[in-house]
């Protein structure tokens, strides 16, 4: 039986209605591929405070529980694992993201986001996400 693991991420939606992808750094896996901010939630951790602590580290901004939608989730078989990943919505943050891990960011128009090739996770996720902008 494979290992199912929790990973929370989040579509942060700027004003002009646009969506922030990071690429996945060199010498991880699926390195290259765009995907939603986020991190593995650790053990006695929610999903909630996962995201606050991760966008804290990754990207230098801070959030709060109360500015975090649910929107959808994945559930997708890896090779080695079984991912769960929330995906949650967030339009309101204190500060500028930057990268603090040396991945690229990019801004994405919603009619973009297929453009950027995903991990295979990520990609059911794009219709629900376009829909609900």
């Amino acid at each position: 039986m494979k290992k199912t693991v929790l990973v929370s991420a989040v579509a942060l939606i700027d004003a002009d209605g646009r969506v922030l992808l990071t690429q996945r750094p060199a010498g991880k896996s699926m390195a290259g591929l765009w995907e939603f901010p986020g991190g593995k939630v650790e053990p006695g951790e929610t999903p909630e405070a996962a995201l606050i602590r991760e966008l804290e580290e990754e990207l230098g901004i801070n959030t709060w529980e109360s500015c975090l939608a649910p929107l959808t989730f994945a559930s997708h078989g890896y090779d080695d694992f079984h991912l769960l990943m929330p995906l949650f919505a967030c339009r309101k943050w204190q500060g500028t993201p930057h990268s603090r891990e040396d991945q690229a960011m990019a801004w994405v128009r919603k009619q973009a986001l297929r453009d950027y090739p995903m991990p295979p996770a990520d990609i059911p996720l794009i219709p629900i996400l376009r829909d609900w902008l």
